[in-house]
C-alpha cells in the first residue's frame, strides 16, 4: 500500500513541522523566525515546508485550526459544561476552561497576536475563524441585551488579563494564583451581566 504509507510519511512530516514551530515560536517568537528555523528544528528540508504550507502564516492558522478542535472535543465531552450563564458555575467553568487553554497554548497564542499586529490580512482571517467561537459563547449569553457584543467583551477581557499575567508577567499580579484570577474575572462577568 505505496499510498498509504505516503500519506502516514506526509502526516508525520506535517506533525513534525507544526511542533517544531511551536518549539522555535517558543525560543524565538513569531515575528522573528523564518521558514528555515522551523524546517531545522523539525529536522526536514525547506523544501517538504512548501509541501504541506505556503507561508508560515498558514502554518499558524493550521495550529489554531488544531487547538479549536481539541478544544472543542474537551466542552463536547465534559458534563459540567453548562451554556446558561445566568448561573456563576457556567461561566466559572468557561473561566477556567479558557485559563487553562491560554496557560496550555501560551506560545500558539502569543504567536497569533504578534501576527495579527503585522499584517492586517491574517488578523482577519484569525478573526473569521474564531467567529464560530464567539457566535457559541453568545449563545451562553441569549439573556443579555446584546449578546455577541458581550460576547466579545468578555473575550477580550479574558484575553487580556492573560496576557498581561502569563505572557507580560505584570508584578502586580505576581501574588495571584490560577484560582484566584478564575474567580475574579468569573466575578466580573456574573456582576457584568447578571447584576
Amino acid at each position: 500500500m505505496p499510498g498509504t504509507t505516503r500519506k502516514a510519511r506526509a502526516a508525520e512530516t506535517e506533525a513534525a513541522l507544526k511542533a517544531a514551530a511551536v518549539r522555535v515560536f517558543g525560543r524565538q517568537g513569531y515575528l522573528n523566525l523564518k521558514i528555515t528555523d522551523i524546517t531545522a528544528e523539525a529536522g526536514r528540508s525547506a523544501g517538504s515546508f512548501y509541501n504541506h504550507f505556503t507561508s508560515k502564516e498558514e502554518l499558524l492558522e493550521a495550529l489554531l485550526a488544531d487547538l479549536l478542535e481539541a478544544g472543542d472535543s474537551a466542552v463536547l465531552s465534559d458534563e459540567r459544561h453548562s451554556s446558561d450563564f445566568g448561573e456563576r458555575d457556567a461561566i466559572r467553568w468557561h473561566v477556567a476552561g479558557f485559563w487553562d487553554f491560554f496557560r496550555a497554548h501560551r506560545v500558539v497564542l502569543i504567536a497569533l497576536r504578534q501576527a495579527a499586529l503585522v499584517d492586517q490580512r491574517f488578523a482577519d482571517r484569525a478573526a473569521e475563524i474564531l467567529e464560530p467561537d464567539v457566535h457559541h459563547l453568545a449563545g451562553h449569553l441569549a439573556h443579555t441585551e446584546r449578546p455577541e457584543a458581550t460576547a466579545i467583551a468578555i473575550t477580550g477581557l479574558c484575553q487580556q488579563f492573560a496576557y498581561a499575567k502569563l505572557v507580560e508577567e505584570q508584578p502586580m499580579l505576581a501574588a495571584l494564583t490560577d484560582e484566584d484570577v478564575i474567580d475574579m474575572l468569573t466575578g466580573l462577568i456574573d456582576r457584568g451581566i447578571n447584576g
